[in-house]
């Protein structure tokens, strides 16, 4: 039961950094969905970075619950997303719709990649330090 709770917290910051970011950007009058890319591209790299630096020993179930699940779920959105896109294709923006699909799963999983890969080279730095003393 305490693990939901975990997520809960981590989730209601993860909504509301969304929502702030959301308000910082606008939809432009193109009517891209220049937030919700940002925010789900900014989600990927940091997830990839996460779970690859959240060594168990370092840290605790707990918080990758809350920091994992709770607020990268919360604030990354699949559901928007989608909505987004049937709501361009629906208006007929249909090269809108593909490229907003595209450049999403794209930045996504390249974005990912790197945080893993910047993780991996955070790790690399911290056991070089740990094993010099």
């Amino acid at each position: 039961m305490r693990e939901l709770a975990y997520i809960g917290a981590g989730g209601f910051l993860g909504t509301l950094t969304r929502y702030t970011v959301q308000l910082m950007i606008p939809a432009a009058n193109t009517g891209f969905p220049w937030a919700v890319l940002l925010i789900n591209a900014i989600g990927s790299l940091f997830l990839g970075w996460f779970f690859t630096i959240a060594i168990p020993k370092k840290i605790t179930p707990q918080l990758r619950l809350a920091i994992g699940t709770g607020f990268t779920g919360a604030f990354t959105t699949f559901s928007t997303f989608t909505l987004d896109i049937v709501r361009l294709s629906e208006g007929g923006e249909w090269m809108k719709a593909a490229a907003y699909l595209l450049l999403s799963v794209v930045a996504g999983l390249l974005l990912c990649a790197l945080g893993i890969k910047l993780g991996n080279g955070m790790l690399a730095v911290s056991q070089k330090g740990s094993d010099a003393r």
